[in-house]
């Protein structure tokens, strides 16, 4: 389908949205809840902005146009400001930040109202053995694990109260470790139909499809034929497969190729996580990769994909060992790198070719390319913020050895960014129509057990830096352009319906916000610094944002996916 194609199919989803009662009486007595006055109001499709009023009544757009002779219980001016649909980030952490703190305050500052959850490990199902690892692996952040299903989970947000909306894809990882457990084994013909039945039970919770997470153990152990099972089964409710493909290097092309297959086998939109080519040597397959991917969409294949800003990804320090180690989880994988002879040979490893995994330490080219920026050990916390580089020469040990003693001091998989992309190919993977945004990180706040450690600075600036420095200063594509990839492009790609756009009946989501003035200010020494340019956002018709500081409402809902039922 074309994007004019699209778009236009999107735009007539408009006719399904009832106007209620209350709205029509809002238009007839001219009185609404709120009314945003005066800014340029961008409908989220991709045309240009307008100056326009914009008048809210409960959770719901009411009208768009010249209201000057209206009033509202509430009136933000918006006179200079971008009017813009509450921006989605595509891929979010914040599982169990919004636990600590439901203010969102790290993505509310950017406009995020939607934070989309569920990258290869979800928060459900869940079974009991599941349950006591996770409270075992937990880190600074502890929370009681009172639900079992995914549905169950983003129910218990909304009712204890976030700033933001939430929704998750199912991981396939999770379904994985649920039913056929931690070694690479295939799953049998009644271990899949098993999972294939927990997909279908969380679709009709609300789920939005299946999330993988291929580069990593235990989710790297399902097959593409395991993959195209989920799947389908999340396709027969209109659900997608999200993915952090099996290789972001050096099988690029190849990964993409596994994508497509389980689109085109399972019949449903497929995206791309976090698209990049990912070290020096793979760069130059950015525009094979695009070539391809327009390919499949001519062919048919709904393909899309997601990004955030930055030249630095952000994972553990087990993306830099081999995959049959870590086999069995975490506690066994601390324990055979304790035993010398395992340690040899995952040295060994480390420091040749990688074969069939992906090691980020081989990507970045040099550990100077790695900053360690999340410990749980206290002793091990004044490490944060040195490269490895830095740590091996304070230690008098190798780069390997130090990332293996690392993990075992800290009996985790130590936070840590890796640079590994090319500025240019960020601006190119920006230029797809098809892409959008997803920070890979939590939302958090500079207090607290926040402060515990380090982040990716793209937990607080993803959003702002794309409007800021791609679009403002460099004009890597227009600011309308823009506000499509943050609202309406992934609202579509979802399956989510009543969000994404700023039009009578669709939900009160808002974001003004000053396009002179948005910028990032975090950075990778000084990660938690909020954003600026963001003066308010408006949540179910809440304002959550009101002059750029946080207001404490939480009227965050569970957003549902195509195949929920009541």
């Amino acid at each position: 389908m074309t994007l004019t194609a699209t778009r236009r199919a999107f735009t007539a989803g408009l006719a399904a949205l009832a106007v209620s009662p209350a709205i029509a009486e809002a238009r007839k007595s001219g009185r609404y809840d709120t009314i945003v006055r005066g800014g340029t109001v961008f409908d989220g499709l991709g045309g240009a902005g307008r100056e326009a009023d914009l008048g809210i009544i409960g959770d719901k757009i009411a009208a768009i146009g010249n209201l000057s002779a209206a009033r509202g219980a509430l009136e933000i001016d918006a006179k200079g400001q971008a009017v813009a649909p509450g921006f989605i980030n595509m891929l979010s952490w914040a599982t169990d930040s919004l636990i600590e703190d439901g203010r969102s305050q790290s993505d509310i500052r950017q406009g995020v109202t939607l934070e989309v959850l569920g990258e290869g490990w979800s928060m459900g199902p869940l079974t009991a053995e599941m349950k006591a690892r996770e409270r075992r692996e937990q880190g600074d952040i502890k929370y009681d694990i009172g639900w079992t299903t995914l549905g169950q989970y983003l129910n218990f947000m909304e009712a204890k109260g976030v700033s933001c909306n939430v929704a998750s894809f199912v991981g396939a990882t999770t379904l994985r470790m649920h039913e056929v457990g931690y070694d690479d084994v295939r799953a049998t013909p009644e271990q899949l139909r098993r999972m294939q039945d927990l997909v279908r039970m969380e679709m009709r919770a609300g789920a939005l499809g299946i999330g993988s997470s291929l580069i990593y153990a235990p989710g790297n152990f399902a097959n593409t034929d395991e993959l195209v099972a989920l799947t389908a089964a999340a396709a027969e409710s209109g659900g997608s497969y999200i993915s952090h493909m099996r290789s972001e290097a050096e099988r690029y092309l190849e990964s993409i190729d596994e994508l497509l297959e389980i689109g085109r086998r399972a019949r449903a939109r497929v995206q791309i996580y976090h698209i990049k080519p990912a070290g020096k040597e793979n760069w130059h397959k950015a525009d094979l990769a695009l070539a391809k991917l327009d390919a499949a969409r001519q062919a048919g294949i709904d393909v899309s994909a997601n990004l955030y800003t930055y030249t630095a990804g952000s994972t553990g320090l087990y993306a830099t060992m081999p995959l049959w180690v870590q086999q069995g989880g975490h506690d066994a994988w601390v324990a055979r790198l304790k035993d010398p002879v395992i340690r040899a040979r995952v040295l060994a490893e480390m420091r040749g070719v990688p074969q069939g995994w992906e090691n980020l330490l081989h990507n970045t080219g040099s550990p100077e390319g790695v900053l360690l920026i999340g410990f749980k050990n206290p002793a091990l916390k004044p490490l944060t913020g040195k490269t490895l580089a830095q740590v091996a020469a304070m230690r008098g040990t190798s780069p390997e050895d130090t990332i293996i003693d690392l993990v075992i001091e800290d009996d985790s998989r130590v936070d840590a960014a890796f640079f590994l992309m090319s500025e240019e190919n960020i601006k190119k993977n920006i230029r797809w129509p098809w892409t959008m945004l997803g920070s890979d990180a939590g939302s958090m706040a500079p207090e607290g057990k926040f402060l515990l450690k380090n982040t990716h600075p793209r937990a607080y600036g993803n959003v702002a830096r794309f409007l800021g420095k791609y679009i403002r200063d460099e004009q890597v594509i227009g600011l309308a352009e823009g506000i499509r990839r943050l609202t309406s492009l992934p609202a579509q790609q979802a399956g989510i319906r009543g969000r994404g756009r700023l039009a009578a009946g669709y939900a009160a989501d808002v974001v003004v916000f000053d396009p002179a003035k948005i910028a990032d200010t975090a950075t990778y020494d000084k990660p938690h610094s909020y954003a600026v340019g963001v003066s308010d956002v408006l949540v179910n018709g809440t304002a959550v944002l009101r002059s750029g500081e946080h207001t404490d409402a939480r009227p965050g809902r569970f957003v549902k996916g195509p195949g929920w039922k009541a």
